[in-house]
């Protein structure tokens, strides 16, 4: 995985192993004897929160830390950052989150991506295209997003990028509609995958989660068991508040993943942990960047090493 979390001016960030370092590591010999130092704890718990992971999952990662410190396992600063990745990457899904998309049986494979306005959806899909027609896979792309012209002329420009085929309506037509078409079009078309786009909405919009369900209720009605995935884009750089998005989305329709972006713009990549937690659904992909190549299938060890030692 490539070095992915960094301040916006591109500065290296200060990694989440030093500053553990720095305040919680005050006496290792203690630590060694089997010992826990109170004051330590609560410093890590500290840093965890200050790094995104959320009030709950810091505190969880804190009494792993002091049950394997108690055991007498921590006896060197080797053991205590071996000790934090395991349970970061244990959090993350290491051991039994599917990260992979689920292709159905027989083509298309209809995956409906949703999330607030600007976490980065329209850009998601695009990269996605291009990842899946790096791998043989045909894609269509549905555009939707009906309330804006400029909302389906980006995903145009990002479909006609990726090599994918595209359908959209007018401005202001019916999104379930234009969902339905894409569907039909992919069909025809032998299309591998298609992705039906929707208009970013504010996850306190009642009224747009209640088209949001449209949407869902006649994809499943063109195709049976379908959508296959339905991905929750999220912006890693708004902390907490993603967690307050996701539970609302996952609230109106069953989620499948998650996508978390623009994580080359924070340092604070523990508010991973915290939405993967909230939801229990697996991370799927991360974006690392603003070409279309910078997409990741999500890997929970490797980013668990990232994230704790930058």
């Amino acid at each position: 995985m490539a070095r992915i979390l960094r301040r916006a001016d591109d500065v290296p960030r200060r990694s989440l192993w030093q500053r553990v370092k720095d305040v919680a590591l005050t006496d290792m010999s203690v630590l060694a004897r089997g010992g826990v130092i109170q004051g330590s704890l609560e410093k890590l718990e500290e840093v965890l929160i200050e790094a995104d992971f959320g009030v709950a999952t810091s505190i969880r990662l804190v009494e792993e830390v002091e049950r394997h410190a108690r055991r007498g396992a921590l006896r060197t600063q080797d053991d205590f950052l071996a000790a934090l990745e395991e349970s970061v990457a244990r959090s993350l899904g290491a051991d039994g989150d599917d990260t992979s998309v689920h292709f159905a049986g027989e083509k298309p494979t209809v995956i409906l991506v949703i999330g607030v306005n600007g976490a980065g959806k329209t850009t998601f899909i695009g990269k996605l295209c291009a990842l899946m027609a790096a791998r043989g896979k045909r894609a269509l792309v549905g555009a939707a997003d009906t309330f804006r012209a400029g909302a389906i002329d980006q995903l145009r420009t990002w479909a006609e990028r990726s090599g994918a085929d595209f359908v959209g309506g007018k401005a202001g037509t019916d999104p379930a509609s234009v969902a339905f078409d894409a569907i039909d079009a992919g069909v025809t078309r032998g299309s591998d995958i298609v992705v039906i786009d929707t208009a970013g909405r504010l996850h306190t919009s009642a009224d747009l989660m209640e088209e949001l369900r449209k949407i869902h209720r006649v994809i499943g009605k063109r195709v049976p068991g379908a959508p296959h995935e339905t991905l929750l884009v999220l912006d890693a750089t708004i902390g907490q508040n993603a967690v307050a998005q996701a539970r609302t989305f996952a609230a109106a329709i069953p989620i499948t993943g998650l996508v978390m972006t623009k994580l080359d713009g924070t340092a604070k990549g523990g508010i991973v942990l915290a939405v993967r937690e909230a939801l229990g659904v697996p991370v799927k992909f991360i974006g690392t960047g603003e070409t279309i190549a910078d997409i990741e299938p999500f890997n929970a060890v490797a980013f668990a090493r990232e994230l704790v030692e930058g």
